[in-house]
């Protein structure tokens, strides 16, 4: 089969023949037809995460939001055939451990992270094995076609884990969304969907207006916001904050930062009113190593909560399929290009300089 290997940080994947993968007894192969291109890619292959001794191996097979058909299952599998149309989720859970039996399986204490480690080769490939098949598999419906469901693979759900189950938006609430990315506006669509007043944080216009067509009924540019505060006090460190207290009457129910970077951190834990949620989806980079420094003093004052989110458990797709099923919402309208496999380099080259705009996805393996 062929697939995209990391050969050095930064540098061009290689693609390569490699020998099909075999499933595990209770494992099975994935033939893949689509594979989303996500920042956590990007992290990978720019060698990220040393500081959490998280950095992915040399010699990686990437990529990590598959969806596709299987074509072969171990002997312990129950629920899968070969034929069967599946998603296949980035956090692999064992299936056993407390948190995967609690239905946590996106903290499983031996779980696994696809294209992120030698023992989960990735889906930048025409084949990936899954592990925990029947714990790990997740059957896709009849209307979802491969390409919507690989962006819904990481940033979709990712999204959706953070704002309906880490939190709980609701009809009426004020949510704001720093960096419209593909998981910014994945998030931006899903709050929509979750009946909130959705206020999108971005430099680009570009990305602006994508996430006004998705469902932000406000947009903020932190350049233009700067640009005010210059004309108007002089300058200050908060504009983003004080445009969206302005623009919620006082700060958002939650802010999530999509992005990761100390500045859309510290804008999203500001722009909260009291007793508000903070959601941290977006990973540091180099300028960050893993620690942002926050107004604790201030967080604690006003009672402000501040959660991690990673990825979502396998057994909440029913949950998200039902959301897009009864409000219409289109993680396929998220996907703005479609890759072969040997574009995947210049396309996380390309991230460097934040030069994409929502969602990319390999369909030509």
């Amino acid at each position: 089969m062929r697939a995209a290997i990391l050969r050095d940080y930064g540098e061009p994947l290689a693609v390569r023949e490699l020998p099909d993968p075999e499933p595990a007894s209770d494992g099975a192969v994935v033939r893949v037809d689509a594979c989303g291109v996500c920042r956590s890619d990007w992290h990978a292959w720019s060698g990220h995460g040393e500081w959490a001794d998280d950095r992915v191996p040399r010699g990686q097979v990437l990529g990590h939001e598959p969806a596709g058909e299987v074509v072969a299952v171990g002997d312990e599998v129950d629920r899968f055939r070969p034929g069967d149309r599946v998603v296949v989720p980035f956090s692999l859970g064992d299936g056993t451990c407390p948190h995967c039996r609690r239905g946590a399986g996106n903290v499983c204490e031996d779980g696994r992270a696809l294209g992120f480690e030698a023992a989960a080769p990735g889906a930048f490939a025409e084949r990936v094995a899954v592990p925990a098949a029947d714990y790990n598999l997740v059957e896709r419906p009849e209307w979802l076609g491969a390409t919507a469901a690989a962006a819904l693979g990481c940033r979709y759900m990712t999204a959706y884990h953070a704002l309906a189950e880490r939190t709980t938006v609701g009809g009426g609430d004020a949510v704001v969304v720093h960096g419209c990315g593909g998981v910014g506006l994945s998030a931006i669509q899903i709050a929509a969907a979750l009946g909130a007043r959705v206020i999108a944080v971005d430099v680009d216009d570009d990305a602006l207006s994508l996430a006004s067509d998705l469902g932000a009924d406000e947009t903020v540019n932190p350049t233009a916001a700067d640009a005010d505060a210059t004309a108007e006090e002089g300058g200050t460190a908060g504009a983003v904050p004080e445009r969206v207290r302005d623009l919620t009457d006082g700060g958002a129910d939650v802010s999530l930062d999509a992005l990761g970077i100390a500045e859309t951190c510290r804008n999203s834990v500001r722009s909260l009113r009291p007793r508000g949620t903070h959601v941290q989806v977006g990973l540091t980079t180099d300028a960050e190593r893993g620690e942002v420094s926050l107004p604790t003093d201030w967080m604690t004052r006003w009672e402000i909560s501040f959660l991690g989110s990673r990825g979502m458990p396998p057994t909440s797709y029913p949950d998200l399929f039902a959301l897009i099923e009864a409000t219409g919402i289109d993680p396929g309208g998220l996907v703005a290009r479609e890759l072969s496999l040997s574009e995947v380099s210049d396309r996380l080259a390309a991230m460097d300089e934040y030069d994409v705009r929502g969602v990319e996805v390999v369909t030509e393996l």
